[in-house]
C-alpha cells in the first residue's frame, strides 16, 4: 500500500509492480466491496503478466463483506472527490519511473466499471484499453478513445441483457473498437474468488485469459 498527495486530496491504494521493474500502467478500480484482499491479489497477477498496477482506495480504507454493507458504502461515495482521486491515479501511474507507456488501461468491477467508463470520457487521452466487468454506464463516448472489453453475467439481477447491448451499441456508434461477452449461467460477481456464492471458476479463468491477452495485444 502506497499514499500519496495530489492537488487538495491524498490517495492511497495498492501498488503492484512486475519482477522486470517496468511495463505499461494499469488502473483497477474495485468494486462496491472496497479495496479488498481480491483486488490487492488481482493486481499482483496483472504484475506478474508485466504491468504496472495501481488500485486507489476510493473507500479509505474502509470494505464491505455483505451485500447491505456494500450497498451503504457505495451510497456513500462522493463521486467529485472519487473522480479528483482516479484522476490523480492517472497522474500518478503516468509519472511513475516505472511505467513504460504513457497511455494507460483500466479495469473496473461493477461499480468500478461505472467508473472506469467515466474516467475514458474524463481523460480520453490517457486511457487507450478499458475492460468492464459486470458493470455498464451512461455518457458521451463521442471523444473516447480507448478500446473495450466487456465481461458480462447471462443471470444478472444488477445489469439487464438491454443495457449491456445499448452500452455495446453507444460504444460501436462512437467508433470505438468493442468487444463483449456473456458468459452462460453466471451472475454478478462470477469472477470474484471471495465470493462463493457467485463464483465460476470456469468463466473467471477464461475471461481473466481474454483480459491479459486484450492489454498484451494493445500495449505490447
Amino acid at each position: 500500500m502506497i499514499e500519496f498527495l495530489h492537488g487538495d486530496v491524498t490517495v492511497r491504494g495498492h501498488l503492484a509492480i512486475p519482477a522486470s521493474g517496468s511495463g505499461p500502467g494499469v488502473i483497477v478500480l474495485h468494486a462496491w466491496w472496497g479495496l479488498n484482499e481480491f483486488i490487492k491479489q488481482l493486481c499482483d497477477r496483472l504484475a506478474a503478466e508485466g504491468f504496472v498496477v495501481f488500485a486507489p482506495d476510493l473507500y479509505h480504507g474502509e470494505i464491505a463483506a455483505t451485500i447491505e454493507g456494500a450497498e451503504h458504502l457505495s451510497s456513500e461515495l462522493k463521486r467529485e472527490i472519487a473522480d479528483k482521486e482516479m484522476v490523480a491515479a492517472v497522474e500518478y501511474l503516468r509519472g511513475h519511473s516505472a511505467v513504460s507507456k504513457l497511455a494507460l488501461g483500466v479495469i473496473g468491477f461493477s461499480l468500478g466499471a461505472f467508473l472506469a467508463l467515466s474516467l475514458a470520457q474524463n481523460r480520453p487521452k490517457d486511457i487507450a484499453a478499458a475492460v468492464l466487468f459486470y458493470g455498464t454506464g451512461d455518457g458521451n463516448y463521442n471523444n473516447i478513445r480507448a478500446a473495450f472489453l466487456g465481461h458480462f453475467a447471462e443471470k444478472d439481477p444488477y445489469e439487464s441483457q438491454e443495457g449491456v447491448a445499448a452500452l455495446e451499441n453507444a460504444l460501436r456508434t462512437a467508433g470505438r473498437d468493442v468487444t463483449f461477452h456473456t458468459y452462460p449461467d453466471t451472475g454478478h460477481w462470477f469472477f470474484e474468488s471471495d465470493r462463493p456464492d457467485a463464483y465460476n471458476a470456469d468463466a473467471a479463468r477464461l475471461a481473466w485469459e481474454r483480459t491479459t491477452t486484450f492489454l498484451h495485444q494493445h500495449f505490447g
